[in-house]
């Protein structure tokens, strides 16, 4: 029975060194992104509408925000990538980053469910869709790679034959078992959402809203929440955008200070990224706190929904409006409520460094009881 335990939980601490390859080298795409792309945001505050600045072709604000748009974007493939890489090896690189690139292509899963005859949104999977995907091509790869093979196959191996069937085997499962049923749901999200506008129930979508920005950061319910809310400013009704965009910012900016309350309840390599995490919190680049999500789900995502639906709530219980669909910080002087809106923003952070920071364990001391326990 003891060796069973001692199995499990080797087993266990090699995913979470695995999980936490992909999370390393994901952090810089993070950083680059979320701050180029606030760079934008900030330089187009001063000479151009920050509501159009993917339209202005050629400005300064449009080449910064292509850059911070590519950062984050590549970000959730190279999370993928690098976690079949550290099980496989460089034979589980490029599956992991294909397979976990392809189901964020939201015309591709809804493409996908046409086949199947299944109808549904075109969203993508989202960074918990690209762990998965990075942890199976990580597996199949290398049980590829254990296979005996005639020694002239064997040089051919690393670089052609196990890339190419790890992506073939793999490719129906992330599509048509894991990306389809997202879409559906993201489907039937929307439409929930949109049955809520109106009535007495603004608190109550505030706070939906809230947790969806939070619940998987800039992934497909991220997404829902967030294209619900700017297809409403075309109609004139702005107040779920700035509840959307507080509760996008609460997350990184919470967890960055829950970082440098309480530094040893963290890797050593987070506090780096929280010093980026306030910047891009209030820039509203959400992915900002994917590498904590990544790194410890279980605690980290609770903590930040409960500060978001708490902040998204809070922003239409006071009817503050935001008319941009982007900008975080830079547009602030847009809402009816400009103090009001930064509040709301503080509300929600302290409440999930609160809870992140009491519901965490000591890191240090959960690795060495790890160790001795291995």
């Amino acid at each position: 029975m003891a060796n069973a335990e001692d199995a499990v939980r080797s087993y266990l601490t090699s995913v979470k060194e695995d999980l936490m390859t992909g999370v390393s080298f994901m952090i810089p795409f993070v950083t680059i992104g979320g701050i180029f792309l606030a760079l934008g945001y900030a330089v187009a505050s001063f000479s151009a509408d920050v509501r159009n600045i993917f339209e202005a072709t050629g400005t300064p604000g449009w080449f910064l925000a292509q850059i911070g748009s590519a950062g984050l974007t590549l970000m959730v493939p190279v999370l993928g990538a690098y976690i079949a890489y550290a099980i496989a090896d460089r034979p589980g690189l490029a599956p992991g980053f294909i397979l976990s690139y392809v189901i964020q292509q939201g015309n591709v899963l809804q493409a996908a469910g046409d086949v199947i005859g299944l109808q549904g949104g075109s969203a993508g999977a989202g960074y918990l869709g690209a762990i998965v995907a990075g942890f199976l091509a990580g597996f199949v790869a290398r049980w590829f790679k254990q296979r005996n093979v005639p020694e002239f196959v064997a040089p051919m191996m690393p670089v052609l034959l196990i890339p190419v069937a790890t992506t073939a085997v793999l490719a129906p499962v992330m599509l048509f078992v894991l990306g389809v049923p997202i879409s559906i749901a993201n489907a039937g999200l929307t439409e929930f959402l949109s049955n809520m506008q109106g009535g007495g129930q603004a608190i109550l979508l505030g706070a939906i809203l809230g947790a969806m920005m939070a619940s998987d950061m800039g992934g497909p319910i991220n997404k829902v929440a967030y294209v619900f809310s700017v297809g409403l400013i075309s109609e004139g009704v702005t107040a779920p955008m700035a509840a959307v965009m507080i509760a996008g910012m609460v997350p990184p900016i919470g967890l960055s200070l829950s970082n440098f309350i309480a530094p040893q309840k963290y890797a050593a390599e987070m506090y780096e990224n929280a010093k980026s995490g306030v910047f891009l919190g209030f820039s509203f680049i959400t992915e900002g706190a994917i590498p904590y999500a990544a790194a410890d789900p279980a605690r980290v995502i609770p903590s930040v929904v409960a500060g978001s639906t708490v902040a998204g709530a809070a922003s239409m219980a006071l009817g503050v409006t935001m008319p941009a669909p982007h900008g975080g910080i830079f547009v602030v002087p847009l809402s009816n409520q400009p103090f009001m809106f930064v509040g709301c923003i503080l509300l929600g952070s302290l409440v999930t460094a609160t809870i992140a920071t009491a519901i965490k364990p000591n890191f240090d001391a959960k690795i060495a009881a790890q160790a001795s326990d291995d």
